[in-house]
């Protein structure tokens, strides 16, 4: 019984140690608190978005959102992606029906589908359907038939 109680106190005064070192550690390595204003140092880049650089050197980008600062580390990256403002009609399906045209395009949430008559179409969409079509006139030989189509009966010969 007597060995039992030493053997329990010892443990108790290894964990209290423990406790001890760990609770150090964690006031050593405490985060930044969090931001509550973007400092005046901050230039704006952006509507809502600056760089900054904080006292440790370290560079961010700070957001102000509605529910607060948001920070994201610079990475010297454009913020947004500009693929979409070169190529908005990129992997769009166009088919010709009639009088106008249906467009397809995959998104995050299924296939969009719109349709819009001939003159109506956007510049975008007027590109779109050029390119499509300059495309289609390249797969076809003189006589307008597929290109494929001849290859392969040549093949069969």
């Amino acid at each position: 019984m007597k060995r039992l109680l030493i053997a329990l106190c010892f443990s108790a005064a290894m964990l209290a140690a423990q406790d001890a070192k760990s609770a150090d550690r964690k006031a050593k390595e405490a985060p930044e608190p969090p931001l509550t204003a973007i400092p005046a140092s901050a230039v704006q880049i952006e509507p809502n978005a600056y760089r900054y650089t904080d006292a440790k050197g370290k560079k961010w980008i700070l957001f102000q959102t509605p529910f607060g600062i948001a920070r994201k580390e610079d990475t010297g990256e454009p913020l947004r992606k500009k693929l979409q403002e070169t190529q908005p009609m990129q992997n769009v399906k166009i088919t010709e029906d009639g009088d106008s045209l249906k467009f397809e395009r995959e998104g995050p949430f299924g296939m969009y589908k719109w349709s819009k008559k001939k003159t109506e179409l956007s510049d975008q969409e007027k590109a779109a359907w050029e390119a499509q079509k300059a495309s289609a006139d390249k797969g076809k030989t003189s006589d307008g038939t597929a290109a494929s189509k001849t290859a392969a009966a040549k093949q069969d010969r």
